[in-house]
């Protein structure tokens, strides 16, 4: 594509720009000019192009005027006439090549916008600062790279008509007053008029499309929340809150988008009468001045041709006029996104001295810290004591106050939540580094991927999800420090990396790569850890507290101090006596035990999803489907489908006010004709004035109510209601859908899909379709009745009708299928870019570690090319089509002169000139109507899409006819009656048929390898998974038969990942406003929060960012424990998430359920023994099917897998009582 080059130029000139900017006021007006500056080669052809068609335009008018004239004149040679045809024809035929042509550039023009704005922005997102980042979210920036740069490319296509129109319609003036002389200026006047009411409804406009763009962000926000939330919503049944809050900023939306049509309708309307009212006014005046000004047929036809003319630059005027306004709104946008400030990275030297740390962000008093080479330091302090603003820090992600940093070598990072990108899984570990097979085997060895290999269906080359979402925490983790140790950096920052992992395996992985005998042992490692058996080995500890370092050195020096960091460790030190036995004794042969026990069974976690794919399974291999492209015609079922959601009796009577329209435009139009007959009838008597009178008066009559008043306002305002209607019907029910749709959905399909739906689709639903509608309806009637005028002129024309209908239908036909398929690559094509830039934006701190920069804008162009590629051909072949069409049009032409000059002598010059004139129109809105035939096809394909996932099958009904009894479960006993259950029907069973009882109140602790279906326990829980065989039965309640609301709303979970969304506190914990407040503070309170929340200044009304992101993650892991304390349920389902907090939060948390749930059954799904060693009974899971049921002194008595789990996790018959 021509735009490889520019879009760098580009760059270059916004970052001279960028430097200098304090942060809130940002350089404006810049954009517009950088952009001509890059593109005015392609301008200045085009403007040449456009001003040869210009001229051409004016020849048409005064070759008419010759033939009318040569056909009321009896005794001219027929050569002349013929001459006249021929000209005529050849000047459509240039014109059209010329138009073309220009139009062509224009859309080049268009891409190349577009793709230097995407690519500008890419680049942007990639170097900017934390606190720019967090004014924009991913979904408000993902718009900019969807509709603003698209307005862009609108504007682009249409930008020369900001001069050509003026000049067209000066020109026309000009022409118009040599045929009529002063009496012109009364049709000016009338257009004059006209103008400023355009204007005032075209600021209103703009008002309003402000407003709905901020609707429109908003609710995007949202819909991203819900379905990245979408797991939470459904395990505490709160969909309904969430639709309802859609739903009351899509009502705003949809009021806004009334007004918008009204509006819209009222200025279509005031369009479409300025041409006749000018002709009105014009004719009228001039008539009525002098006697003598009789209308004959060649002035009054000329003139109409050169009204016509007049009416195409009038109406893309203020057209062009509304997308400036509209791209004026975006260039604001933009500024504002690509003058944000970068990140400073000034902070962070690279000087070759070892490396020291100073004081960054906000540690009142981080002190130096010195770090040698090939050094292990751990940083460990409480929740929120800054550990993870550290790592940030060093990074250079935060903002810097004073101080700085210095770092020497390359770095490689692992943060705490796992980034994991939509790629294959050695993609994910390479990342983007030559591959050394036998490096890559020593990572994958030490990281303890290869057992999950196996599991995985196509091994290393397996796709994961956007997201990771078919690996489990665990791996996704070890996948990320796998990527760290491949990389071969000289430093590596490790946010808590073995936090995600099982104990066992987090003591493999410590010794295999991070300890000091592990691949890592030459390099200097920063680890932020919570888990206190590895202290001992490693070189230098850092306490934060508050952030601030309250003491560091080694592990003896700092428990001989009695400082901070002793307490911490006599708090929760019993496992720390056995860490020393366990170094000596245990490793070397526990881990080799484990290995011949477990061959197949591999380290790794909890959560999984596809990993119980068995290779031989081809079907489960690729997780996420391809988008489905629709292929060949649209059906017209989904015509039918969105005329019904408009309503039938809307529809039909929107027709009827088209039909009344065009029939009063025949009618004014033969009664001109007859009007221009009178010149000759009166040739040499004065001109009867009643009979003046009559025909201005019907004229007038018959063109108001063509135009003005009754027949298009009444089709356009009930329009405008009949589309929102259908707007409103199509979302509800797109959304209610979305929400009800199973989970197994959600997992098989990328979230950036299902946004695009609700973004581009019902943005297309709302916006383009009412406008493709009504301009089909409108050309489809303007060409019959030009047809028929012409037929009524010359009869044989109905002859020639024939043959050209046939090639102009072929043409059509084939042109609409290339162009549909094409339409729809561009929309399939479109989604990768925008899910890579939001997979590059939440993954901005890896990126940035590794510095990879250029590799993902590499990437993006890549992935853009692919869309420019379709997206051209598209505009080529309209250029195709356009060419053939408008030849069509000049034959038309053609054979209305030619017929004209055949029978000159029984034709009337009036006739002659309406038909001739008549055809002239007729090549433009051919045009048109195969351009609103096609987007009107390509855009229906938005209806067809939101179709598709408004069928998506859904889950069981919420509220079923069997509601449990009140106060349900009461006792909470749970029963498995020989229980299976499978992922998806294809799959293999994941739960063989459990079978146990689960008394009231018990406590019961769930473990097992990774992969054994201790979270699908939870999922059968909640029936997220639907049995394949056998029932839960809970307090007597077969839970298959009730609603899933009733079912959800009685349990409570703490589930792994916290997930909080935007909105207050309050909503996070109560969505339902069901609690008052003392029971939000009472619930806060038991959560260990209520501290935290008097200290903010909004307390309960504090507002959470996206994805609670301005919480640390053990705030936002004790606020879903206040969600749960609130719930106040009779089973609470912990799935163990103490994984990503500290021990002293961990501590608080088990403490609290302890009290808080004392009377209620709890189930734990723990990663971790030491947390269920209290519990009445341990069940433990392997592959699917209970292996020992009982209580864990009993297991830990008999030598069986409990046992040996517990001997790695360092757990002796004796401690277990002591817990």
């Amino acid at each position: 594509m021509q735009d490889e080059r520019q879009p760098k130029k580009k760059k270059k000139k916004k970052g001279d720009n960028e430097d200098s900017v304090p942060p809130k006021d940002y350089p404006k007006g810049w954009l517009m000019k950088t952009l001509a500056k890059t593109f005015q080669q392609n301008l200045l052809l085009a403007v040449a192009f456009k001003v040869v068609h210009d001229a051409l335009v004016f020849v048409s008018p005064q070759l008419l005027k010759l033939l009318i004239a040569f056909v009321s004149d009896e005794d001219s040679f027929a050569w002349q006439g013929y001459l006249y045809a021929i000209l005529l024809f050849l000047a459509a035929v240039i014109q059209s090549l010329c138009l073309q042509q220009h139009f062509s550039l224009c859309f080049q023009l268009g891409i190349n916008v577009r793709a230097s704005l995407i690519a500008a922005i890419y680049k942007k997102s990639l170097t900017m600062s934390g606190a720019t980042r967090k004014e924009s979210t991913v979904g408000e920036t993902v718009n900019l790279m969807s509709a603003d740069a698209q307005r862009f490319m609108d504007l682009a296509n249409f930008i020369h008509q900001l001069w050509s129109s003026p000049l067209q319609i000066i020109l026309s003036i000009v022409f118009l007053w040599g045929e009529l002389g002063p009496s012109v200026l009364a049709g000016i006047a009338t257009l004059l008029l006209l103008l400023p009411i355009n204007a005032f409804l075209v600021a209103k406009a703009k008002t309003i499309q402000e407003r709905n763009m901020k609707n429109k962000d908003e609710r995007m926000k949202i819909m991203t929340e819900i379905l990245n939330g979408i797991k939470i919503l459904k395990l505490f049944a709160w969909e309904p809150s969430f639709e309802k809050r859609v739903n009351e900023i899509r009502a705003h939306e949809l009021k806004n988008l009334m007004n918008f049509s009204y509006l819209q309708s009222v200025s279509v309307f005031v369009f479409t009468c300025a041409p006749f009212l000018v002709s009105l006014a014009s004719f009228a005046v001039y008539v009525l001045v002098d006697e003598n000004n009789i209308l004959d047929a060649q002035k009054a036809f000329t003139a109409i041709s050169l009204f016509n003319v007049l009416r195409f630059p009038m109406a893309t005027l203020p057209m062009v006029i509304s997308f400036l306004v509209q791209a004026n709104v975006s260039t604001a946008r933009l500024e504002r996104y690509l003058s944000g400030e970068d990140l400073d990275t000034s902070a962070i030297h690279h000087n070759p001295i070892a490396g020291r740390l100073a004081q960054p962000w906000a540690f009142p008093s981080l002190r130096d810290i010195s770090l040698c080479q090939a050094v292990l330091v751990a940083v460990v302090g409480a929740v929120g004591s800054g550990k993870s603003s550290l790592v940030s820090a060093m990074l250079g992600e935060m903002e810097n106050i004073k101080g700085h940093i210095n770092i020497q070598g390359s770095l490689a990072y692992v943060p705490q939540q796992a980034w994991i990108q939509n790629a294959t899984l050695k993609d994910n570990i390479i990342f983007g580094s030559e591959l050394d097979e036998a490096r890559y085997q020593q990572v994958l060895k030490a990281c303890a991927l290869l057992p999950d290999l196996e599991l995985l269906p196509a091994g290393d080359q397996t796709e994961i999800g956007e997201k990771g979402i078919n690996l489990s925490g665990g791996q996704k983790q070890r996948v990320s420090l796998a990527r760290a140790v491949y990389s071969n950096a000289d430093i590596y920052i490790l946010d808590d990396p073995l936090s995600a992992v099982d104990a066992h395996v987090g003591k493999y992985l410590f010794e295999h790569v991070l300890g000091p005998k592990g691949l890592l042992q030459k390099k200097t490692r920063i680890l932020v850890t919570h888990s206190i058996s590895f202290l001992p080995q490693v070189d230098n500890i850092v306490v934060l507290a508050a952030g601030a370092v309250s003491e560091h050195g080694s592990y003896s020096t700092l428990l001989a101090n009695k400082g901070a960091f002793s307490q911490f460790l006599n708090l929760y030190g019993n496992q720390e006596e056995d860490v020393s036995e366990e170094n000596t004794a245990g490793t070397g042969n526990t881990v080799g035990l484990w290995q011949l026990e477990w061959l197949c069974i591999y380290p790794g976690d909890m959560k999984k999803k596809a990993q119980e794919e068995p290779p031989k399974k081809l079907k489960g291999q690729q997780l996420i489907e391809k988008e489905a492209v629709e292929t060949g015609r649209v059906k017209f079922s989904m015509y039918l489908r969105y005329l019904r959601a408009v309503g039938l009796c809307f529809t039909f009577w929107i027709v009827m006010g088209y039909v009344g329209q065009y029939a009063a435009y025949v009618g004014s139009n033969l009664w001109l004709s007859d009007w221009t007959d009178d010149s000759v009838r009166y040739q040499n008597q004065t001109y009867p004035t009643q009979q003046r009178d009559l025909r201005i008066g019907v004229f007038g009559a018959l063109g108001v109510s063509q135009g003005e008043s009754l027949f298009l306002l009444f089709a356009t305002m009930l329009s405008a209601r009949g589309t929102v209607r259908a707007s409103r019907v199509m979302h509800q029910q797109l959304l209610s859908n979305i929400l009800r749709a199973p989970m197994s959905f959600f997992d098989t399909t990328p979230i950036g899909r299902i946004v695009n739906r609700f973004a581009k689709d019902i943005f297309t639903v709302d916006e383009t379709i009412p406008m493709s509608f009504r301009s089909w309806i409108s050309c489809f009637m303007a060409i019959i009745s030009t047809l028929i005028v012409i037929c009524l002129a010359t009869p044989f024309f109905a002859v020639v009708i024939i043959p050209l209908s046939i090639f102009y239908y072929f043409v059509l036909r084939f042109y609409v299928s290339t162009s549909r398929q094409l339409r729809r690559l561009d929309s399939v094509t479109r989604s990768p870019i925008y899910s890579h830039f939001g997979e590059t934006v939440s993954g901005l701190s890896v990126i940035r570690a590794y510095g990879h920069q250029e590799r993902f804008l590499k990437q993006n162009e890549i992935t853009m090319d692919i869309n420019q590629k379709s997206v051209y051909s598209w505009i080529v072949s309209n250029r195709w089509l356009a060419i053939r069409l408008e030849f069509v049009g000049s034959l038309v032409v053609f054979f209305s002169a030619l017929l004209a000059v055949i029978a000159k002598g029984t034709l009337e010059g009036g006739i002659v000139g309406l038909s001739v004139s008549s055809a002239l129109n007729v090549t433009q809105t051919l045009n048109w109507l195969v351009r609103t035939s096609s987007e009107l096809e390509t855009n229906i394909v938005a209806v067809e899409r939101v179709h598709e996932y408004m069928t998506v099958k859904n889950e069981a009904p919420w509220v079923t006819k069997k509601r449990p009894p009140h106060g349900w479960p009461s006792r909470g006993e749970i029963q498995f009656v020989d229980y299976k259950v499978r992922y998806r029907p294809e799959l293999d069973l994941v739960l063989q048929g459990i079978t146990c009882d689960i008394g009231s109140t018990e406590k019961v602790g769930v473990v097992g390898r990774t992969g054994a279906g201790k979270s699908s326990l939870t999922n059968c829980l909640f029936r997220v998974l639907e049995a394949a065989g056998g029932k839960i039965i809970i307090d007597d309640v077969d839970i298959a038969t009730i609603g899933l609301h009733d079912l959800r709303k009685s349990l409570t979970i703490i589930p792994q990942d916290p997930v909080l969304f935007t909105g207050t506190l309050r909503m996070n914990l109560d969505p339902f406003d069901q609690y008052s407040d003392e029971e939000v503070w009472k619930a806060l309170e038991l959560a260990h929060l209520k501290t935290f929340v008097q200290g903010l200044p909004e307390r309960l009304l504090h507002l959470v960012s996206e994805a609670g992101e301005n919480l640390s993650v053990g705030q936002r892991q004790l606020v879903c424990l206040a969600r749960a304390l609130l719930r106040k349920a009779k089973i609470l389902i912990l799935d163990e998430a103490t994984a990503a907090v500290d021990l002293e939060t961990d501590h608080l948390i088990q403490t609290t359920i302890r009290s808080a749930f004392a009377d209620c059954t709890v189930l734990t799904i723990a990663h971790r023994l030491h947390t269920i060693m209290d519990s009445n009974r341990v069940m433990v899971l392997h592959a699917g099917q209970i292996v020992e049921f009982d209580s864990p002194e009993q297991l830990l008595m008999k030598q069986g897998i409990f046992s040996a789990m517990a001997k790695d996790a360092g757990i002796t018959a004796a401690e277990s009582t002591a817990l």
